[in-house]
């Protein structure tokens, strides 16, 4: 009996235990319902979208039809088809993450990262700095001879045509409306239709349109930030090898016909050139074609082509999609599972200098592509201060101190503002410690009235410890410098614009900032250096000669002289 009786009792306590265990759960339940209706807002990404702007920069140009404009170019060819490319971005290593997709989603964190930097800095140097009225200098208003580029119309086209063309151009206008079609049927492409409406043109058209005598882009315009984002963003869906050149360089197609050249990462942010090697033998930098387009904006010449970091997946946007076949079969797995390739080139093209994923992910530069020269062909010349290339011989401007003299008396020196332009570069070389100019190039249709292009800037950046004064013997020997470069280096070198808070504020807006900053610290400090060292230089010219200055600044009431004192 006191058994049966222990029994039951001991079956209403684990009762009553369950029941109190059931009542804490119900409770708690309750408890986290009322905190998960809690309203919570995720913040939206800047990056994520790109705001659309309607440009006035070709109001003056009339715009019919752009086949004129793409009717040269041959669209590009893809073997394999979209499905394919997918499946094998998610396939070659199946126990891994996609490795493409994380690629893409770290480089558009890392777009947000930078444009978020420069937002919560607020009102800074850079922005100072391009408010300043020698960045806000009045132009001239161009003509319809001073664009690179023209969209014919139907009228320019009658007038070089018979009756019979006219009728037939006539009978076209109607039955297409003025728009050009894509012709290409490949899946990786976009079916793309552009009209006389800017609006339909892709941003890389609208950056060719854009090109003027006087400068390759208009800082202001609103379509230079679009063009950045959208050759770090887009989505590529071809790569080939670029031919010529002594290094690896690939040009990349994107699915609107657009297209950049990439320069890959072959060494770290912080590897020094050692002192030892020679300027032709050193390798190029994808972090040094990035800050020679800020560095050119800074300065306010505005003629080195948008460039872009970017994170790419080397095996899904490069070996998956190339119909280069020599370049497909320099591709391997390094022994810690990288993916690697290293194409062919004269220099540096060989399984001992390979181009390294990690292990798929790799960090490149984006340039973009300028008008192809069957539509704006461009002329090379050779730089009178040319190095030798040799490890024995001199250049003549090494040997001869008064090598300017001959120069001066040459053409297209001696007259126009070549000169000046030449000079221009070699401020610009001289702060990036470039010694790798031999030759630049112009558009021909401007012929000697027009500017320098500048252009393959990938041994620049290589020494930081070191100047090289020798990149400076232009503006040392001829004495001469424009008065507008001259008053910009010299508000560069003010605290309130200081060229390194300016420069690293500027790289701070593109994507690769969230990996590493684009120049180290003791880079941008050269930069100072070598400012003071160029104003030196000029300021001893002005002790010996007296016709320093162009003036090119005739006409403008500011004294900007007496602003900088």
């Amino acid at each position: 009996m006191i058994r049966q009786n222990t029994g039951r009792s001991t079956r209403s306590i684990y009762l009553g235990l369950a029941c109190l265990s059931l009542a804490l759960h119900l409770l708690l339940a309750f408890f986290c319902l009322s905190v998960l209706q809690t309203a919570c807002v995720l913040p939206t990404s800047s990056s994520s979208s790109v705001p659309r702007t309607d440009t006035q920069h070709h109001q003056s140009i009339s715009h019919s039809s752009s086949s004129s404009a793409v009717s040269s170019h041959k669209l590009p060819t893809i073997s394999q088809n979209e499905e394919h490319h997918k499946l094998n971005a998610t396939t070659f290593h199946p126990k891994e993450k996609d490795p493409f997709s994380g690629a893409t989603e770290r480089g558009k964190k890392l777009i947000g990262a930078g444009k978020t930097i420069q937002k919560v800095k607020g009102r800074s140097k850079l922005e100072a700095l391009f408010e300043h009225p020698l960045y806000n200098l009045p132009r001239p208003e161009l003509q319809e001879d001073d664009w690179l580029l023209r969209l014919k119309t139907n009228e320019h086209a009658r007038e070089a045509g018979s009756e019979e063309e006219e009728e037939e151009e006539r009978e076209d206008a109607i039955s297409n409306d003025s728009e050009w079609q894509s012709a290409s049927r490949e899946e990786r492409y976009d079916k793309v239709t552009w009209t006389s409406d800017v609006d339909t043109h892709p941003l890389w058209l609208r950056f060719h349109l854009g090109i003027s005598r006087q400068e390759l882009y208009d800082r202001k315009d609103p379509n230079l930030a679009q063009l950045t984002h959208y050759l770090a963003t887009q989505r590529i869906v071809k790569a080939v090898q670029k031919t010529g050149g002594t290094q690896l360089k690939l040009v990349m197609s994107f699915p609107n016909y657009g297209q950049a050249l990439l320069k890959p990462m072959k060494q770290s942010r912080d590897a020094e050139t050692d002192v030892n090697l020679f300027y032709f033998s050193d390798f190029e930098r994808h972090n040094a074609e990035i800050a020679a387009f800020h560095l050119d904006r800074l300065l306010g010449f505005n003629r080195v082509p948008p460039v872009v970091g970017r994170l790419i997946n080397v095996t899904a946007e490069i070996r998956e999609i190339t119909t280069d076949h020599r370049l497909s079969r320099t591709f391997f797995t390094s022994p810690v599972g990288n993916v690697c390739f290293y194409g062919r080139c004269e220099y540096y093209c060989s399984t001992e200098h390979p181009v390294c994923g990690q292990p798929h992910v790799l960090e490149v530069s984006l340039a973009a592509m300028l008008p192809d020269l069957t539509l704006a062909p461009r002329r090379s010349w050779r730089s009178p201060w040319r190095r030798s290339y040799s490890r024995i011989k001199l250049a003549q401007w090494e040997k001869d101190p008064a090598f300017c003299d001959t120069v001066k008396q040459t053409p297209p020196y001696n007259h126009g503002t070549r000169l000046v332009d030449l000079i221009d570069m070699a401020v610009l070389d001289f702060l990036m410690s470039n010694m790798d100019r031999h030759h630049y190039e112009t558009f021909e249709k401007f012929g000697n009235e027009t500017f320098l292009l500048h252009l393959d800037h990938g041994r620049a950046f290589g020494r930081h410890s070191r100047d090289e004064p020798s990149i400076l013997t232009p503006l040392q020997q001829c004495c001469r410098i424009r008065r507008s470069t001259l008053l910009r280096l010299r508000l560069l070198s003010l605290p309130g614009f200081r060229l390194s808070d300016v420069m690293r504020e500027s790289l701070a807006q593109d994507p690769l900032v969230g990996v590493a900053p684009l120049l180290s610290e003791p880079h941008l400090s050269a930069l100072d250096r070598r400012l003071a060292a160029i104003l030196q230089v000029v300021q001893t010219c002005q002790h010996h000669h007296k016709d320093v200055i162009y003036n090119d600044l005739v006409g403008y009431n500011h004294d900007y002289d007496q602003q900088l004192d």
